[in-house]
C-alpha cells in the first residue's frame, strides 16, 4: 500500500484545500492529512489561525478525502510524524515554505525512500486562506 502524507494549516476550508487533498490522494492508496497545531502556526506565522486546530481537523474529516486525519506534533519538530508513519510520498502545497528546510535530510536520516512533491495551486488568486480572512 502506498501511503501519502499531506501537511497544512487548512484554515478556513476552501476549494483550494479540497483540490490539494484530492491531488494528494491521487498519489497513493492511503492519505494521511496532518493538520498544523495552533502553537506551531503561531510560532511560524506570528499569529494564531482564524480557526482552532480542532475546528480545522473536523473540517478536513468532514470532506471525507483523507483516510486518516491527525494533528501534527507539538512544537516545531514536525518530522516525528514522518518517522512514525513512514510515508512513500509527502505532498506540499505550492505556498508551503516553513516545513521543507530539513525535510530531505530527515527523510535520509530516517532511512526512508520518500518522494516529496509540491502540488500546484487551484486559483490561488481567489482561494487562499489569507485572502478569505481579509474578506471577512
Amino acid at each position: 500500500m502506498k501511503t501519502v502524507m499531506a501537511f497544512g494549516t487548512f484554515d478556513l476550508m476552501h476549494p483550494g484545500h479540497e483540490y490539494f487533498l484530492r491531488q494528494a490522494k491521487k498519489r497513493g492508496d492511503y492519505l494521511i492529512a496532518v493538520i498544523a497545531r495552533d502553537s506551531t502556526v503561531k510560532k511560524l506565522k506570528g499569529k494564531l489561525p482564524y480557526q482552532s486546530e480542532k475546528q480545522r481537523l473536523r473540517a478536513i474529516v468532514a470532506l471525507n478525502l483523507a483516510d486518516k486525519v491527525i494533528l501534527g506534533d507539538k512544537g516545531l519538530n514536525k518530522y516525528r510524524v514522518i518517522k512514525r508513519y513512514r510515508p512513500n510520498v509527502i505532498c506540499l502545497g505550492y505556498d508551503q515554505t516553513y516545513f521543507i528546510d530539513g525535510l530531505k535530510s530527515k527523510i535520509k536520516e530516517f532511512a526512508l525512500d520518500t518522494k516529496v512533491i509540491r502540488l500546484k495551486s487551484y486559483q490561488a488568486h481567489k482561494y487562499k486562506s489569507s485572502i478569505i480572512k481579509n474578506e471577512k
